[in-house]
């Protein structure tokens, strides 16, 4: 692929608005997006010129609404086109975006709405906003637009569908004539530990923070992205959406996670933003079907990853040349090709954020020819604060800071960063944002770093996630509960013992790799009955124990929990960011955790 730049700097873009705009100027028939037509069964694209036409129509439909810039407008979409229209309308207005999860639970959606004063919603379908209005009074919203047809009968009022909604003919396009440092957005976190706090970032925040990433990690004009994280989610928005505008690349719009393996073959992108989740389902399924083949296919497999790893590292100008690396063009033919087909079979790199990718998986995908780059940062940095380049990738760090942030540690060891991309605050809450920054505009980001002589960062934990036993023993419970997934019987895990005299594990198992434990047990029962069965409670854990074998000696899994109904958000013990919320989960689960440190 010839790597064509075409790149819009924040000083000519000024605002999100602005650079929509310089960017259907500067390449107004190229293909900005690709989305699948299921009755078409065919992707299509749509190019800017014709993104700049339907942005119109939705600002004409804002404008009958009275709106007024400054005014809140929120979008509960899955990933799509009409996000990005329903977003750049509204930016290109002067209105400020609210983000919100497809999949988040009513209350707190609607706990949002309200906080944020927002007088303008566009979800998926009638019974989103039928359960949202349930929950609580909402009267600042005024206009409810469905992207699919709404029954009149039924529903009356404030809401109303898309294309009753919109305007048939285009206009001019907008472009609200905005400070580049006022409020664009208003993104929710995801309140693991309580209620939502609103993160303000202006277009600045955003632009800088983009065209930042660009100087690390550099993106062409005929890149083709994959987007399946969330759009409201920061790292999406900023690397997925804004980052590809900012170069004239193309975004493919993934039909689900579920068809997410079939997308990535038949789209064939060139840049995948991801979080390690993705990674380790990949790796564990490699690994349980490398369990199924001869001894001879596994040492073949471990060899491309071993020469694979060492070429990297000779690449990287941190290891040496050996003869096995003459092996690499048979082992990638036979070996590497085959796996790196299954993404695609064009990706230049992959970028993993949002959580710690462990070296380990790391080390395989790398050692098999996937350029894998792990960034760090927060929603209140827009996100991105630090970023591995394709040329000084060391993958168990994050990587080194954006060009025009600066960073310093406390004395406790905690990351301080400040730039251009640090937030200007959290939404109605001023006591929280003196928590987190202070007078001197230094985000205060929680997590305990180290650095390497290259400047590299390297998270250690997190000042508020340490685990402390009654017998005071500290552990990090993120990078136990990591381990233990490495294993694909563990879907997900959360270690507890906070206070306790012991660790113990609430454990959500994988329905078929329990299935395949409990044949090769014997066992004839229920799965759910198996549940309580001793033996197969002593089996689990005695695979934990192989997990947690590089961890001190008090880090001992005593006690187990098994179950095999998945934390969701629909059940509430996830976030919309697909974090675990423990407290939640703590509640959900009070009467078992009593039980398992019973008579202690």
């Amino acid at each position: 692929m010839k790597a064509k730049t075409d790149l819009i700097s924040p000083h000519e873009a000024q605002t999100l608005a602005g650079l929509f705009r310089c960017r259907v100027e500067h390449s107004p028939d190229t293909k900005a997006y690709l989305h699948y037509d299921r009755e078409a069964r065919q992707w299509q694209s749509t190019t800017w010129a014709e993104m700049a036409a339907h942005v119109s129509r939705w600002q004409t439909a804002m404008k009958r609404e009275g709106l007024e810039p400054g005014d809140r407008v929120a979008v509960m979409l899955h990933n799509c086109r009409e996000w990005v229209m329903f977003d750049q309308a509204a930016l290109g207005l002067g209105l400020v975006t609210v983000p919100l999860y497809a999949d988040d639970h009513p209350e707190n959606v609607a706990y949002i709405l309200k906080d944020a004063g927002v007088r303008l919603l566009i979800v998926e379908r009638a019974e989103q906003w039928e359960g949202i209005a349930a929950t609580m009074p909402l009267p600042a919203i005024e206009r409810v637009v469905s992207l699919r047809w709404v029954d009149a009968e039924r529903y009356s009022g404030q809401l109303t569908s898309l294309n009753i909604w919109l305007p048939q003919r285009a206009t001019e396009l907008q472009s609200h004539r905005a400070d580049p440092d006022a409020l664009a957005t208003i993104v929710y976190t995801s309140g693991t530990t309580g209620r939502s706090k609103g993160v303000m970032l202006s277009h600045t925040n955003i632009l800088f923070d983009a065209a930042a990433g660009l100087k690390q990690v550099p993106v062409y004009s005929d890149d083709l992205f994959l987007s399946f994280l969330p759009l409201s989610h920061t790292l999406e928005r900023t690397a997925g959406y804004i980052i590809p505008m900012m170069t004239g690349a193309t975004v493919a719009y993934a039909r689900s996670i579920q068809e997410l393996a079939e997308d990535l073959q038949s789209v064939r992108p060139t840049i995948l933003v991801t979080v390690p989740r993705i990674f380790e389902r990949v790796y564990n399924k490699l690994k349980d079907q490398l369990a199924a083949k001869p001894p001879m296919a596994r040492r073949l497999f471990e060899l491309a990853v071993e020469v694979g790893w060492e070429r990297f590292l000779r690449q990287q100008h941190r290891g040496s040349w050996n003869p096995m690396q003459l092996l690499w063009p048979i082992l990638k033919g036979v070996i590497a090709s085959k796996v790196t087909a299954k993404l695609g079979g064009r990706l230049r790199m992959a970028v993993s954020g949002g959580a710690p990718l462990s070296p380990a998986v790391a080390r395989v995908f790398i050692g098999l020819g996937l350029p894998v780059v792990q960034g760090y940062g927060l929603t209140e940095s827009s996100p991105v604060i630090s970023v591995n380049r394709l040329e000084d990738n060391v993958p168990d760090s994050v990587g080194t800071l954006l060009p025009g942030v600066e960073a310093r540690t406390s004395d406790e060891g905690e990351l301080w960063v400040r730039g251009p991309n640090v937030m200007m605050g959290y939404w109605n809450c001023p006591e929280a944002t003196a928590e987190i920054l202070d007078s001197e505009g230094w985000l205060h980001t929680g997590d305990k770093v180290k650095l390497d002589e290259g400047g590299h960062i390297q998270i250690t934990g997190r000042l508020k996630e340490i685990m402390v036993l009654s017998n005071g023993e500290k552990l990090p419970p993120g990078d136990l509960e990591q381990a233990i997934t490495m294993d694909s019987l563990f879907e997900q895990v959360m270690v507890i013992g906070e206070g306790r005299p012991f660790l113990a594990a609430l454990v959500v198992l994988n329905r078929e790799k329990f299935a395949e434990l409990l044949q090769q047990m014997g066992y004839r029962g229920e799965m759910e009955e198996a549940l309580k069965e001793k033996s197969v409670r002593q089996r689990a854990q005695e695979r934990i124990e192989q997990q947690m074998s590089h961890f001190p000696g008090y880090a001992h899994i005593y006690r187990v929990h098994l179950d095999l109904e998945p934390w969701s958000i629909e059940n509430g013990l996830l976030t919309p960011t697909m974090k675990s919320r423990r407290s939640r989960i703590l509640d959900h689960y009070a009467e078992e955790i009593e039980q398992l440190y019973a008579g202690h």
